[in-house]
C-alpha cells in the first residue's frame, strides 16, 4: 500500500479563493481563482478542477470559509425564533452598558432575533442550579407551534442559568423535536456552558441563524466534490484555529465564523516555530483591512470574549485577531478639519485604487505605493483600461497634495506614513495592552499588501525582525493544509475559589477531555498524538473582568491555582491584592488532535533558484524612502537562492505579493524559503 498522501486546503476570501495542494511525493501546486460570491462552491470547485490534479485522488480537502461571517455582518440571516425563560425575552436587546461610538449617544443596534419572534414560558433557575419553577411543558409546545406560524426556520431555546442546571433546556428542545420539521435547533447550554445571559443567548441566536445557511452550502460543496470523484470527509476550519469535520461542523455554526483570518494565524504559527520563533506578531493585509494577532510560544491567543461587530459578542473560542480599515484599497482623503486621514472607507476591488484601471476616482494606499516606486508599474497597470502614472500623480496632487501644501512625492509618503501607524496601532492593541513588549516579538507579514508595509511598521515598533514567509499571498490556504484538529471546552464554575475542592476541578477537567477525545475520534482524521491544554478564568471578588490563568496539568489543586492566578495578575498589573479572596469563574480545555508535520521547503520550487542574487535581479528602479528617491535593485524571489543575504534598500517581487526591504535593513533566507529581515533602527 502506498504512503503517499494528496492534502488540498482551500481558503475563501473576498476577492480570490486560493488553494494549495501538498503531495507527499514532492508536487506543491498552488492556485488563485476569482470567489464566487454568490455561491462560493463554485469558486472553490474552480480553484480545484484549474489545479489538474484529479479531485478523486485528493485524500483530504480542508476548507476555509466566510460563509457565516458574512451572513452575520450583512444580516442575511436564517428567519430564527427564540423560546427563553418569562420576563427575559429583552435579553439580547438589552446587552451592557456600552456605546457604538465613544462620545454622544448615536448608533443603532438591531438584535439577530426580533422582539416579536422572541417568545416566553415558565420556568427558572436559579444560579446553583436549583429548580424554582417547573417547565411549562404545554407553554413550549404553544411557542413552537407559533414560531413555525411566523414562519422561523431555526430556533433558540436559552433559559436562564442552563449552564448550572440544563434540565430544562434539554426537555424544551425534546419537545421542541417533536414538532420542528429539521434539525435547526439550539440549545445555549450546549454551545456555551458559561454564565452571562446576554452573551451566551447572542451566541446561540447567531449559531440558529447562520446553521441552515452554513448545512446548506456545505452540503452543496460536497455534493460537488461527489460528482467530481471526491468520496472522502471534508474538513472546515472554526475559528479556533483547528478544523472539524462536515458532518459536525453545522452542529456549531457559530464556531466558523472568523475562519479565514484564524487559518491565516495557524500558518503563521506553524511557519516561524519550524524558523525557530516562536513569539510573534501576525500582520495580514488585503485589499480591504488588516488583521493583526499574537502568538506567543508558538501558540496563537484564543479568545472567548470576541465582538465580531458592536452588541455582536459570539462567545465561543476564537483566534484573538484585530481587525482595522486598512488595506491596499483604502482611500486616502482630507477631512473637515484639513487633516489627512486613510481609511476606513475602501474602493475594495470595484471600482479599486485607480491603478487598478477599473474606473477608480479616489486616491488610495496602492495608488501612494505605485507613484513612489515600491510596486511594479508595469505589471500593475497591465489591465483592460490602463491609467499612466502621470494620471496617479494628479489625482494625488488634486485631492491631497495641494489642500496639504505638499508635493506629490510628499504627499504620497504621508499617506503610507499614516497608515503605518495606523496598522502599528493595531499591533500595539494585541501586545501593549496586554503587557506585551513588541520588541520580544517577530512581525510575520502576510496577504497581498502585507510584506509592502512590514519593515516600516517594524520599524515603528521597535520590532528587531520581520519574517516573510515563502507564499505570502496564499498563507490562509496554507493554514488550511496544516491546521489540526481541535475542540475547546468551557464550563462555569462561578464560585470563591476557597468554596472549589480539587474533585471539583479534576471531574470538570476530566469531562471535558473525554468529549473532546469522543469528537477526535468521531471525525476519523489521521493524527500523530493528542494535546490537552488547560486553564481557568479568575477575578477578585468584586471585580467585573477576567484574567485567564494557564494551568500545567489537568490535576491542579485549589491552593495552587490560588498561587498562579495571584502570579498572572501581579504581572498583568503590578499590584498584589492578597486580602482579596479570588473566584474561579470558568474552568477551560482545548482538545488538540496533532496532525503529522509538513515539508514547507517546496513552497518555491528549488529548481528555479539561481547561484546568486545579481542572478535573480530582474530590474532597478528609483524607490522614495525616507523623503527621499533612491536607485533600489529589484529582484524575483522565485530565483533567489536559498542562503541569499540582500542590503537594503531592495524590492523583491513574486507572483503573491511584492515585498519592500527599507535602507539599512538585511533580508537573509531560511531552509523553508522564508526571508527573515533585520530591522535597524532610523
Amino acid at each position: 500500500m502506498s504512503d503517499r498522501q494528496i492534502i488540498a486546503g482551500v481558503d475563501v476570501g473576498g476577492t480570490f479563493t486560493d488553494l494549495l495542494i501538498f503531495d507527499s511525493s514532492g508536487e506543491i501546486v498552488l492556485g488563485k481563482t476569482p470567489t464566487t460570491l454568490d455561491n462560493q462552491a463554485f469558486g472553490v470547485m474552480n480553484a480545484l478542477t484549474g489545479s489538474n490534479v484529479d479531485i478523486a485522488d485528493l485524500d483530504i480537502i480542508i476548507h476555509g470559509t466566510t460563509t457565516t461571517t458574512n451572513a452575520v455582518l450583512e444580516r442575511k440571516l436564517a428567519r430564527t425564533g427564540m423560546i427563553t425563560t418569562r420576563g427575559f425575552r429583552d435579553i439580547i436587546e438589552l446587552g451592557r452598558r456600552t456605546r457604538p461610538q465613544p462620545y454622544g449617544m448615536f448608533g443603532e443596534f438591531t438584535p439577530i432575533i426580533p422582539r416579536k419572534l422572541r417568545l416566553e414560558v415558565s420556568e427558572r433557575v436559579d444560579a446553583s442550579g436549583e429548580v424554582l419553577t417547573a417547565l411549562d411543558e404545554q407553554q413550549v409546545r404553544d411557542a413552537v407551534a407559533q414560531l413555525l406560524e411566523a414562519g422561523c426556520e431555526s430556533l433558540v431555546i436559552h433559559f436562564l442559568h442552563a449552564y448550572a442546571n440544563p434540565q430544562h433546556e434539554l426537555r424544551a428542545a425534546e419537545i421542541a423535536a417533536q414538532l420542528w420539521p429539521n434539525e435547526y435547533i439550539t440549545t445555549g447550554h450546549s454551545l456555551l456552558s458559561e454564565y452571562r445571559e446576554y452573551e451566551r443567548g447572542v451566541t446561540a441566536s447567531v449559531n440558529a441563524a447562520v446553521q441552515p445557511i452554513l448545512h446548506s452550502y456545505i452540503g452543496k460543496l460536497q455534493s460537488e466534490l461527489s460528482n467530481a470523484g471526491y468520496q472522502r470527509d471534508l474538513l472546515v476550519m472554526n475559528g479556533n484555529g483547528g478544523m472539524v469535520s462536515s458532518a459536525l461542523v453545522a452542529r456549531e455554526s457559530a464556531k466558523t465564523v472568523m475562519s479565514g483570518p484564524a487559518s491565516g494565524v495557524m500558518a503563521a504559527a506553524y511557519t516561524a516555530k519550524r524558523a525557530g520563533i516562536d513569539n510573534i506578531i501576525t500582520y495580514d493585509m488585503g485589499g480591504t483591512s488588516s488583521d493583526v494577532a499574537l502568538i506567543l510560544d508558538a501558540v496563537p491567543t484564543v479568545s472567548h470574549e470576541l465582538e465580531i461587530e458592536y452588541a455582536m459578542p459570539i462567545h465561543v473560542p476564537m483566534v484573538d485577531v484585530r481587525t482595522i480599515g486598512s488595506g491596499g484599497g483604502s482611500i486616502a482623503s482630507i477631512d473637515d478639519a484639513g487633516l489627512l486621514q486613510v481609511g476606513p472607507h475602501s474602493a475594495g476591488a470595484t471600482p479599486g485604487p485607480i491603478c487598478y484601471g477599473k474606473g477608480g476616482e479616489q486616491v488610495t494606499i496602492s495608488d501612494a505605493n505605485l507613484v513612489l516606486g515600491r510596486l511594479n508599474t508595469t505589471t500593475v497597470l497591465s489591465t483592460d483600461s490602463p491609467v499612466s502614472v502621470d494620471d496617479i500623480r494628479a489625482a494625488i496632487d488634486s485631492q491631497i497634495a495641494t489642500p496639504l501644501g505638499l508635493s506629490v512625492d510628499d504627499a504620497a509618503g504621508a499617506i503610507l506614513t499614516i497608515a503605518n501607524n495606523k496598522m502599528a496601532g493595531a499591533a500595539r492593541m494585541v501586545s501593549i495592552s496586554r503587557g506585551h513588549d513588541p520588541r520580544d516579538f517577530a512581525l510575520f507579514a502576510f496577504g497581498g499588501a502585507g510584506p509592502l508595509h512590514a519593515v516600516a511598521i517594524a520599524r515603528e515598533l521597535a520590532i528587531p525582525r520581520v519574517l516573510v514567509p515563502a507564499r505570502p499571498g496564499i498563507t490562509n490556504a496554507l493554514g488550511c493544509v496544516v491546521a489540526d484538529v481541535r475542540h475547546d471546552f468551557v464550563n462555569t464554575v462561578n464560585r470563591p475559589l476557597d468554596q472549589v475542592t480539587d474533585s471539583d476541578i479534576s471531574a470538570l477537567f476530566a469531562a471535558q477531555v473525554s468529549r473532546g477525545e469522543s469528537l477526535i475520534e468521531a471525525e476519523s482524521v489521521a493524527i500523530e498524538n493528542v494535546q490537552h491544554i488547560h486553564s481557568a478564568d479568575m477575578q477578585f471578588i468584586g471585580q467585573t473582568h477576567l484574567l485567564n490563568v494557564p494551568l500545567p496539568s489537568a490535576s491542579v489543586s485549589a491552593g495552587e491555582l490560588q498561587q498562579l492566578f495571584e502570579a498572572v495578575y501581579l504581572n498583568r498589573f503590578h499590584v498584589e491584592l492578597a486580602e482579596i479572596r479570588a473566584n474561579l469563574v470558568n474552568l477551560n480545555t482545548t482538545v488538540i488532535g496533532n496532525r503529522a508535520e509538513l515539508d514547507l521547503r517546496k513552497l518555491i520550487n528549488p529548481a528555479h533558484r539561481r547561484d546568486s542574487a545579481n542572478a535573480a535581479q530582474s530590474d532597478e528602479r528609483q524607490v522614495w524612502f525616507q523623503n527621499a528617491w533612491h536607485p533600489t535593485p529589484v529582484y524575483f524571489r522565485d530565483h533567489l537562492p536559498i542562503d541569499v543575504s540582500i542590503n537594503g534598500p531592495a524590492i523583491i517581487e513574486q507572483m503573491d505579493t511584492t515585498i519592500v526591504i527599507e535602507p539599512g535593513c538585511v533580508a537573509t533566507g531560511d531552509p523553508d524559503g522564508n526571508l527573515i529581515i533585520e530591522v535597524t533602527p532610523l
